[in-house]
């Protein structure tokens, strides 16, 4: 097993497999940060942290082009949609901008246009300049002048079917004259901070939670079921591009085309303008920065887009972003506070999180008195290799610099360190949990200490059991976030590990004290509550997996597992057989597409651990557990195992993936002797030599069309 490397470490001293293992656990993270934003309206990591990791992770692709293929995130933009509104598929992709931090990165942006373009370095390109807002990107469909469809974002492919909801925003035409017959109109909507104060107002006096910040409170509204909730919120909007138009675009600039809008009636943003050079576009991120706390909304940087579209059309695309736009980010929002004290959470993985409990200061008008500390090495202030990021470590008592970047989650940055108190001692990083006092444990390559408790442990257990019934698992309605602690504790009727949920009815119905007689709870919301378990009884096998709580393994990769073994007792028994230590099992799981090292030992640590095997086995005796779909037994690839590598000219590599599994192919990502074909397009290297060495039958992307039509 390759050796996990340390976090960015230097790219030139990287094995091939080492940056393979880095690129995997970036992929995972940033697609767990785009969920979360996209999808969730409730993002973890701020925008400085997750363009860093966005950053390293191309930066691996460039150093290791092995690395990128036709699936890597670098390719892709967002999140899927959520399941909950219908699916859009924009007939043009919602594509997202590369940033920049500093000044330089923009110069070298305008010379890279130049160069691309063949102009001289001094010769002017007009661009636009407009304030990046902080908001939920929407495109709106008009037919004939009619609004038809809005659509999110999404993953920009497909986004959600939000045209209820929009058609409740007053600034947005319903219909237009002298519009062609087919406008997709795109741009960004927004709350105002006076709205946004209001709503949270509204939010407290209905004993509901307050919105974390502007952008989550329009993401929440315009997401709403209920189209009668979105029309309460006073959501705006500001146009600034668009999809597909048909039969011609009336205008042949940037600034043209948002003028248009302008003239169509769509709100457009008057800080909009065309600067010729690099100083210029400079000069105008100035002084909208220094506009920024007036606004009345939030932008958090600039975005520059070549002005001409004919010159767009020569520069086009490299990967997920256009080559003639870039979004030059502001500078994260700081202030100075005390730190009083170091908490430490426990999460579900058990993973033990220090918090700064902080004299509350106001950091970008947010009022902070939390701020996320990361992990020990942080407060101590050196990488997982070792080497010192900071000059001085994180003490209770230091008076310490706060960031808030992205209006998301604040952290600490530094310290004063001429205001360290005399009496000021290291912080001692708990060796065993606070929670459950079992042993706190720390694997070489981890950043993170992980509670090894499990499901005995009181904090990691009600986390589980939120993920359990969350409702991308076993989706039980009437059993949320705020009820599960109270069962948890409650003397009756516990619930202290998944089973007791299946069992509440009848623990119920056998004791003298009834889950109706007490606070909080009334015979139709416990009607209403069984009845939600009960429907969540038959559970199809992949959310089965989910709900297990394996670290590494989430829904796209329990589906893999739930496709290749089929049934709850074909996964069980190979599970176990893995936790054995069976080669021929590992090797199995191995092959399978998607499934690499970090699932596998999971998967065997976590099977190996008896409480956890009793514990899944009382789940399973409670569940009806549905066998995922039966691949097709009558194409000649019926039950074969298949490997796709090189470019794929004629479908991408997930569209080459979903075929087969439709045909009822296995599609694995390594080969091996259990491989039956190998489909090579251009560039093909080392799973193609090792296909003729095995002896497997290898076609070209024409021929797998002509084997399987």
């Amino acid at each position: 097993m390759s050796k996990r490397p340390a976090p960015n470490a230097p790219l030139d001293s990287l094995t091939a497999d080492e940056a393979r293992l880095e690129h995997e656990r970036l992929a995972e993270a940033i697609a767990e940060a785009d969920r979360q934003y996209y999808q969730d309206d409730a993002p973890t990591l701020t925008d400085a942290d997750y363009d860093a990791l966005r950053r390293r992770y191309e930066e691996l692709e460039v150093a290791f082009p092995a690395l990128k293929t036709a699936d890597s995130l670098s390719r892709k933009v967002g999140a899927a949609p959520a399941g909950k509104f219908g699916k859009v598929t924009h007939a043009v992709p919602m594509l997202s901008l590369s940033n920049a931090f500093a000044d330089e990165e923009v110069v070298d942006f305008v010379g890279r246009v130049r160069r691309f373009l063949g102009l001289g370095a001094d010769e002017p390109v007009a661009m636009t300049a407009e304030p990046k807002i902080d908001g939920l990107s929407c495109s709106l469909r008009y037919e004939r002048g009619e609004l038809t469809v809005a659509a999110t974002r999404g993953d920009g492919a497909v986004g959600e079917d939000v045209t209820a909801n929009i058609r409740t925003i007053d600034e947005i035409p319903k219909t237009l004259k002298g519009a062609p017959d087919v406008l997709e109109v795109r741009g960004e909507v927004y709350l105002s901070h006076a709205d946004f104060r209001r709503i949270n107002a509204r939010q407290e006096e209905r004993g509901l939670p307050p919105f974390a910040n502007p952008r989550n409170a329009a993401a929440g509204s315009l997401r709403q079921l209920d189209p009668r909730i979105t029309a309460e919120r006073p959501l705006h909007f500001f146009a600034y591009a668009w999809g597909e138009i048909s039969p011609e675009r009336p205008r042949d600039t940037q600034s043209g085309m948002v003028g248009w809008f302008r003239e169509l009636g769509f709100p457009t943003n008057p800080l909009t303008v065309v600067r010729d050079s690099a100083e210029g576009l400079l000069g105008h991120y100035r002084e909208i920065e220094a506009k920024r706390a007036t606004l009345g909304y939030d932008i958090d940087g600039v975005v520059y887009k070549v002005d001409s579209l004919a010159l767009q059309a020569r520069l086009g695309f490299v990967s997920r972003s256009p080559r003639w736009a870039i979004a030059h980010k502001f500078a994260a929002e700081k202030a100075t506070t005390i730190l009083d004290a170091i908490d430490i959470q426990v999460g579900r993985t058990g993973a033990l999180t220090p918090v700064a409990k902080l004299r509350p200061v106001t950091v970008g008008g947010v009022v902070v008195s939390n701020a996320t500390l990361h992990n020990e090495d942080y407060i101590r202030g050196v990488g997982t290799d070792g080497e010192r990021f900071r000059e001085h470590d994180i003490r209770v008592g230091d008076t310490v610099i706060v960031q808030r970047a992205g209006d998301v989650i604040p952290q600490v940055l530094d310290i004063v360190a001429e205001k360290r108190p005399a009496d000021a001692k290291p912080y001692a990083f708990p060796t065993t949990c606070p929670a459950c006092g079992s042993p706190a444990i720390r694997e070489e390559g981890e950043a993170v200490r992980r509670c090894t408790g499990g499901f005995a442990c009181p904090a990691q257990a009600v986390e589980r059991l939120r993920h359990v019934v969350s409702r991308r698992v076993l989706d039980i309605e009437g059993l949320g976030a705020e009820r599960l602690p109270f069962f948890f504790s409650d003397p009756d009727l516990p619930i202290r590990e998944p089973a007791d949920i299946f069992t509440l009815a009848r623990r119920d119905a056998q004791n003298l004290k009834k889950l109706r007689d007490k606070e909080g709870f009334g015979a139709l919301s416990v009607k209403n509550l069984f009845e939600a378990i009960e429907q969540s009884r038959t559970v199809p096998l992949d959310r089965l997996i989910a709900a297990l709580g394996i670290r590494h393994i989430g829904e796209t990769t329990a589906r893999v597992l739930a496709r290749a073994y089929g049934t709850w007792q074909a996964f069980h028994d190979a599970a176990v057989r893995l936790a054995e230590g069976d080669a021929e099992t590992r090797h199995e799981l191995d092959s399978l597409d998607q499934i690499g090292d970090a699932v596998i030992d999971a998967v065997a640590a976590y099977f190996a651990e008896p409480r956890n095997r009793a514990m899944v086995e009382r789940l399973v005796a409670e569940l009806v557990v549905q066998e995922a779909e039966k691949p097709k037994s009558d194409t000649p690839v019926a039950g074969k195992t298949v490997v796709f590598t090189g470019s794929l000219e004629k479908m991408t590599r997930d569209e080459a993936k979903a075929m087969a599994e439709r045909l009822g192919a296995k599609v694995a990502g390594s080969v091996s002797k259990k491989t039956d074909y190998v489909v090579a397009g251009p560039g093909a290297g080392s799973k193609l030599d090792k296909a003729r060495d095995l002896g497997v039958a290898v076609m070209t992307e024409d021929e797998w069309f002509e084997f399987v039509k």
